[in-house]
């Protein structure tokens, strides 16, 4: 997946971006999710808190303080025509700051996608199109044979910006698509995707954009990586075209910007790239993956049972034993994040959206 992409098949419509709540600074239970419920399946979360209410929402990441969460929103109605990043404080129980509603972060202008804390909570990183338009860019809903693609706009430049000083600086440039940073737990460098040698691949980089160290060379589309807790370990979504019919469909997509994510697997490695292999042969999409505060487990997002719809949090070991599902979604549920101290969870789920196409922000406690 690329994060800030749509799913968009089953006649579901998942635009993969956040929006602030219609009533910012409120919050809810989820009882059809909370594990106190005796008929939920749920049972390592506790608590669910609804965040958001309504629009598309999704990709929310912790500040290293653990009181905030930087995300990305669509809003069309409320003139947010397309992603744009937002930050929402938060009280110390994970629930939206009823005296702080959430503000948005970037300009307004082009397209934004994959934000992330640096330390001290004062920078976010994230990609940007604003520097090549200030528009919106076109989404291709499907490539060329009908099948269903996400963009790869080569106008996305990685940026800093400073949320006290509005200063944007943009890091690590190039005329290639530059996306999809995280940052160590340490604190020390951040991972991204970037198609610089006309492949997508992995790459880190020191916190100001220096120091890029190529980390995938295979062929396919490597991207959403994060580090583990210890900053020692990458662990990120592959796909790899095999066949000679696979590589020709990727590589034309690619050269048109697109890349087609319905099989993709985990993969982990050291953040240097070494000891490299594959986690998952699951079959069908897994993607958003995200280490447990043990290291030794990996939540991601699976669509694996099913090969379309739902996609669902499972959680499986760094040594591909001990599958798990974790959340019961009947649409979609993705983006699982530890906060800090490891106790709550931040997911992306379409529950309690009325039928509509709305993906919405929620934490619970963890419970393992």
């Amino acid at each position: 997946m690329v994060r800030f992409a749509s799913w968009l098949t089953l006649g579901v419509a998942l635009n993969v971006g956040c929006q602030p709540s219609p009533a910012p600074g409120t919050s809810s239970s989820d009882p059809l999710s909370d594990s106190t419920a005796t008929s939920s399946p749920e049972t390592h979360l506790r608590n669910v808190r609804q965040l958001t209410f309504g629009g598309d929402n999704a990709e929310a990441y912790w500040s290293f303080a653990g009181d905030a969460l930087v995300y990305q929103t669509t809003q069309p109605q409320a003139g947010i025509p397309c992603d744009q990043i937002f930050v929402m404080p938060l009280d110390s129980d994970g629930s939206a700051n009823a005296d702080a509603a959430p503000f948005r972060a970037s300009s307004g202008q082009g397209r934004t996608t994959c934000p992330y804390f640096l330390p001290g909570d004062t920078v976010i990183v994230y990609a940007t199109t604003e520097g090549t338009d200030t528009a919106c860019p076109a989404v291709p809903e499907r490539g060329p044979e009908g099948n269903y693609v996400w963009p790869i706009y080569p106008s996305y430049d990685l940026v800093l910006h400073n949320l006290q000083t509005q200063e944007i600086q943009v890091i690590a440039p190039s005329p290639a698509y530059d996306a999809e940073a995280t940052v160590s737990p340490r604190g020390d460098r951040m991972v991204f995707t970037s198609t610089r040698n006309g492949d997508l691949d992995l790459y880190t980089c020191a916190l100001d954009g220096s120091d890029i160290r190529q980390v995938t060379h295979d062929l396919g589309y490597d991207g959403g990586a994060f580090f583990s807790p210890d900053g020692e370990w990458l662990i990120w979504r592959a796909s790899r075209p095999t066949t000679d019919e696979e590589v020709l469909n990727y590589q034309n997509l690619l050269a048109q910007n697109m890349v087609e994510p319905t099989a993709m697997e985990l993969f982990i490695a050291r953040a240097d790239g070494s000891e490299m292999r594959q986690l998952t042969s699951l079959g069908g999409a897994n993607w958003a993956p995200f280490f447990h505060p043990d290291g030794k487990r990996v939540l991601f997002s699976s669509n694996h049972v099913s090969g379309r719809f739902p996609f669902n949090i499972f959680m499986i070991g760094v040594d591909g034993e001990g599958l798990e599902q974790v959340t019961f979604d009947e649409a979609f549920a993705s983006f699982p994040m530890f906060s800090p101290d490891g106790k709550k969870l931040a997911f992306s789920s379409n529950r309690n959206n009325g039928r509509t196409r709305s993906t919405n922000l929620f934490v619970a406690d963890w419970v393992d």
